[in-house]
């Protein structure tokens, strides 16, 4: 199972994608929306995993594009700092699958993740 992690914080993309590779994934990192975004049009992941705010584009912007662009049903999980419910709300009104606070619980995304890919396949 391929995935795209899009985050802009490295510690946590790292230690995200460390984890992730441990339980078998394959994961392209990405610390900007725009270098994401191009990897998405090129390449088939199985799952997006997103930060809501990046440079480059938004996490927003990439969930936007992959659902009204190019009509992928790839899962889509935001994450993000922000504990306002509205941008909550926002996220599933554009398409995305799952909504996740930070911090981020590896064992929490871990079986979201999953639940998402066993929908899937």
């Amino acid at each position: 199972m391929r995935i795209i992690l899009a985050e802009d914080n490295d510690i946590l993309r790292k230690s995200l994608s460390f984890f992730l590779e441990s339980k078998g994934f394959t994961v392209d990192q990405f610390s900007d929306g725009k270098d994401a975004l191009d990897a998405i049009e090129t390449n088939n992941y199985d799952l997006i995993l997103t930060d809501i705010n990046m440079p480059g584009k938004s996490g927003m912007e990439i969930t936007q594009y992959v659902r009204q662009t190019i009509n992928s049903e790839t899962p889509i999980i935001i994450l993000t700092s922000s504990g306002v419910e509205q941008t909550e709300l926002d996220s599933f009104d554009i398409g995305a699958n799952e909504f996740i606070a930070k911090p981020v619980s590896p064992a929490v995304l871990l079986v979201r993740i999953n639940k998402l890919l066993k929908t899937r396949f």
